[in-house]
């Protein structure tokens, strides 16, 4: 199916609980308003308090749910932390019927004899260990839902390995892994495990990756939002275990 086809009622989302993670900034923040435009009741996470204000400020003017807000910076938060949160999520709102897994970083580009230690523990961290951890503290307030989703965002390179994309290709190809087993374990469940791969898209860090490439010709986050609502609705309840592409070819 060519999920950006897909066309969504207003009310696509009522009645769900989404948290989204990096929500202060581009395919977070718009994942964030679209949800809330659907219906649904989002929780923002993020590292900058600021960006995240800013996000609730905009759902509440459009009208919609109040959203929550989460600041937490992933690159130092703990088991503890997210032990916590799934907690807190229980009981403020009694279950969590999707996560979107949107945080990243990239690191940097460059040849595999010259990544640091320093920097793949970073990466990992924010990329790999973080998301096991935090979808480890949240799955009971996913266990209360009657289906809830949850999706990862992966890449091209987390697929096929390329030259100078090291750390954040590896993170990637982790983060199909962790998709994958955890799929294939609650597969006779309500809960559903998919990646979503964004595809060339108008962020902060695509620039970063491709300084000389001209913004104006690629799809905005708006633009591939069709995909991102398919996977937190009922419409792909029966969808496990994929990586799907916003912008399939």
């Amino acid at each position: 199916m060519d999920v950006n086809l897909f066309t969504s009622s207003p009310s696509e989302l009522v009645g769900k609980i989404i948290l989204i993670t990096g929500a202060g900034d581009g395919i977070g923040k718009q994942a964030a308003l679209t949800f809330a435009e659907h219906g649904a009741e989002v929780i923002l996470l993020g590292k900058t308090v600021k960006k995240l204000e800013s996000v609730y400020d905009e759902i509440m003017a459009n009208g919609h749910k109040e959203p929550g807000i989460i600041p937490l910076d992933m690159a130092g938060a703990t088991e503890k932390h997210y032990i916590d949160m799934g907690a807190m999520l229980l009981d403020q709102y009694g279950r969590l019927d999707g996560v979107l897994h949107n945080a990243s970083i990239l690191g940097h580009l460059c040849p595999f004899n010259q990544i640091t230690a320093q920097e793949f523990n970073d990466v990992m961290q924010v990329n790999v260990t973080a998301q096991f951890l935090m979808t480890q503290g949240i799955l009971p307030a996913l266990q209360k839902a009657k289906a809830s989703s949850i999706v990862f965002t992966t890449s091209s390179v987390g697929r096929e390995g390329r030259a100078f994309w090291g750390t954040y290709s590896i993170s990637k190809f982790a983060t199909e892994g962790m998709m994958q087993v955890m799929a294939s374990e609650y597969a006779n469940s309500h809960i559903r495990v998919n990646c979503i791969n964004p595809g060339a898209t108008r962020t902060t860090m695509r620039g970063k990756a491709f300084p000389a490439e001209d913004p104006q010709l690629l799809k905005t986050p708006k633009d591939i939002m069709p995909a991102y609502v398919y996977l937190m609705s009922n419409a792909s309840a029966d969808v496990n275990g994929q990586s799907i592409d916003a912008q399939p070819k």
